[in-house]
């Protein structure tokens, strides 16, 4: 892989999949890692922040809380499609909601935050002026994406330096995770700034320092939540995403989904109930190299019956809303 087009050089690269890695990791260990000072680390992190988006927060884990996950796919007015992404997206609920098709189409995930609720599928949107059609196709499976970052394909940090800032992963649970209602005001203040300090957190829960720690590594270890990271893909040299609706015959459902993981340009791919049976997403440096992957890679896989092409024309929130960005 190259990355000829990017405006961030090498270092900036790795300190981007650092943060992708171990979102909290102090700078001073990042910065030993990657063999510069703590204060070039801080420097271009704020660099970062400005210049390609950066945000470090805390995701509920919707696959380990045994909530439903939903892509929605709605058709609209063209007068109205970006006044719907910007509602949906204020809503914190929802996330990578994008304009596609044109402008005509708005493409959302939606993490209902309680089990059964369906206000947004059932109540509002229905009654949304300029809204023409609903599509709503419930997340079955989640092969890449996640807790599992789309750097980590692009590999900036070599072998080593990967171990050494990646943080020990505790045994899968075998029970469903769990969020309390005591640890709410922990994980809605990591939700806005995910490398908050302890003593914010400990201002945000009115908790002792040593309880917000005890609360936090048992949340990580359940993995009812994880730390992720929001930037754009164009400082990168990525200026073209889409997301592809696949459909495959049933007994490749499984292997065309595992093989799509491993390809580096799907960000993010997924089994999916509704007219297709697989969603993903795709990220190329230009239209050229969208062309290349559809007809060579997918077109290439055992078992793909059909695929639809839905570029997205401007996304409107990836993790979080910035209305001014």
């Amino acid at each position: 892989m190259t990355m000829e087009s990017s405006t961030l050089d090498v270092l900036d690269q790795q300190l981007l999949q650092a943060l992708e890695t171990d979102g909290r990791a102090p700078f001073s260990k990042i910065a030993a890692v990657l063999g510069v000072s703590d204060q070039t680390i801080a420097r271009r992190y704020r660099r970062l922040t400005a210049r390609a988006g950066l945000r470090v927060v805390v995701l509920r884990n919707a696959e380990r809380l045994g909530q439903d996950h939903w892509m929605l796919r709605l058709r609209c007015a063209p007068d109205g499609a970006q006044t719907i992404a910007h509602a949906l997206a204020r809503r914190p609920d929802t996330f990578w909601v994008g304009l596609a098709a044109g402008g005509t189409e708005v493409l959302c995930m939606t993490k209902p935050r309680t089990p059964g609720d369906h206000d947004l599928l059932l109540g509002k949107l229905p009654r949304t002026p300029h809204i023409v059609d609903i599509r709503a196709h419930q997340l079955l499976h989640t092969f890449f994406g996640g807790p599992r970052g789309w750097l980590g394909k692009l590999a900036p940090l070599s072998a080593e330096q990967l171990a050494a800032l990646t943080p020990p992963l505790p045994p899968r649970p075998a029970a469903p995770a769990r969020i309390s209602p005591e640890d709410e005001p922990l994980v809605a203040a990591l939700e806005a700034d995910g490398r908050a300090g302890y003593p914010e957190l400990q201002r945000a829960t009115g908790l002792s320092e040593s309880t917000v720690k005890r609360r936090l590594t048992a949340l990580l270890e359940s993995r009812a939540i994880y730390v992720d990271i929001e930037y754009s893909a164009e400082a990168l040299g990525y200026r073209c995403g889409a997301t592809l609706w696949i459909t495959t015959a049933p007994a490749a459902l499984h292997s065309v989904g595992q093989a799509l993981a491993e390809h580096y340009e799907i960000a993010y791919v997924a089994a999916t109930a509704g007219p297709s049976n697989l969603v993903a997403t795709v990220v190329t440096q230009d239209t050229a190299g969208l062309y290349a992957y559809l007809s060579g890679e997918i077109g290439g896989l055992e078992g793909v019956r059909h695929v639809e092409t839905t570029p997205y024309l401007r996304r409107v929130k990836q993790l979080t809303y910035q209305p001014t960005r």
